[in-house]
């Protein structure tokens, strides 16, 4: 009992010394509500995906969903605003910095969304929010303990020395974004020494830098692929099984996957392509029934000759009006047109019956070729 009181009083005088007398306690209750609220809210959309029946469900007033990150813009506008009415005075600064911290964990937590446009929460691409938090909270602890942006220390007097500084290593940190080393280089703003790691080791073979510059180098490319295989993927496998802990394992086919995209896409054009050759064979079936109609009027408006005279006979005429007849019927039915050459009609030859075989009866139709026209 005794040593757990001398441990919890010089954890108090630590928080007084390092803290409260380095005016750092705003940016530590910062810090404090950003690991509390995203530690709350992904315990919180855990129980509600494993429908525990206790736990309260998603606010949806009205059938209408709110994300949490609707409320931690409430909070991060009551933080921002509240330092700037207030001008920063005590003790209303540290509330307004635990609020600002409230809100970054909750809008953090639904980055991926934001940077989608689409509910990816559960999807692969719902990672993004893991790191977009992870990241902010380690930024925040560096301010905490001391470390400043490229490198800048304030008690430094020369001018041009800490332009070098800062010139070399965002040169440094952004060669190391551009190799595929992201945390080492959004760390390496922070700690100065860190982005050299990054920007003298190879690159990852899908980074920027590896198009730009292994394409002619085979065996550079060879290494870099090798590296990938045995050392990067290790180590996003331990990130995986971490982030699966952290904020629980993604879906394994989401409902906005990519592959579900071009999926539907491929079945939205060929349900068009579908449609619009429906929509041809009906104009073609128009066009044509128009057509026959125009032959049909211009038969009956023909001048019937008498029987002998050079016209033709009144048996001829009779055959074009019973195949334009039947050419309308077909039209309406929707069928394909295709037609018998019957004997009698202008320009058919009747099919003879074969020799020693019986003749047709005269009643009967004979078996005649087809014709498509």
């Amino acid at each position: 009992m005794h040593l757990a009181q001398l441990s919890l009083d010089s954890l108090l005088d630590g928080y007084q010394q390092h803290i409260v007398a380095a005016h750092k306690q705003p940016l530590f209750l910062l810090l404090v509500g950003f690991i509390v609220s995203f530690v709350c809210i992904r315990f919180s959309v855990r129980m509600i995906r494993a429908e525990v029946r206790w736990w309260p469900g998603n606010i949806t007033p009205g059938g209408l969903h709110i994300h949490h990150m609707v409320f931690g813009l409430g909070f991060l506008l009551v933080g921002g605003i509240g330092v700037f009415a207030t001008n920063g005075g005590h003790p209303w600064i540290d509330w307004f910095g635990l609020s600002f911290g409230i809100g970054c964990g909750l809008v953090l937590d639904e980055f991926a969304l934001i940077l989608h446009l689409d509910d990816v929460y559960w999807g692969e691409q719902g990672r993004k929010s893991v790191d977009a938090v992870i990241f902010g909270i380690l930024i925040t602890a560096l301010l905490l303990t001391g470390y400043v942006p490229l490198g800048v220390v304030p008690s430094q007097q020369t001018r041009w020395g800490l332009v070098a500084v800062i010139v070399v290593n965002a040169l440094v940190s952004i060669v190391a974004l551009l190799k595929g080393k992201v945390w080492t280089g959004l760390l390496g703003i922070m700690v100065p020494g860190l982005s050299w790691i990054g920007a003298i080791r190879l690159a990852r073979p899908s980074s920027p830098w590896a198009r730009w510059r292994y394409a002619a180098r085979p065996r550079r490319r060879a290494r870099a692929l090798r590296r990938e295989r045995l050392l990067h993927r290790r180590a996003d496998r331990a990130r995986t099984w971490l982030f699966d802990l952290i904020a629980g394992a993604p879906d394994k086919v989401p409902a906005h996957h990519t592959a579900t995209h071009r999926v539907a896409e491929r079945m939205a054009a060929r349900a068009t392509a579908h449609l619009d050759a429906h929509e041809a064979r009906a104009l073609a079936r128009r066009s044509a029934r128009l057509a026959d109609r125009r032959s049909g009027a211009g038969v009956r408006r023909a001048p019937v000759p008498a029987p002998g005279a050079p016209g033709g006979s009144l048996h001829e005429h009779d055959g074009e009006r019973r195949q334009a007849g039947l050419r309308r019927r077909t039209v309406r039915a929707g069928r394909s047109r295709t037609y018998a050459v019957r004997p009698g009609v202008t320009g058919a030859v009747p099919q003879q019956p074969p020799a020693g075989t019986a003749p047709a009866h005269r009643h009967l139709r004979p078996r005649t070729p087809r014709v498509r026209r």
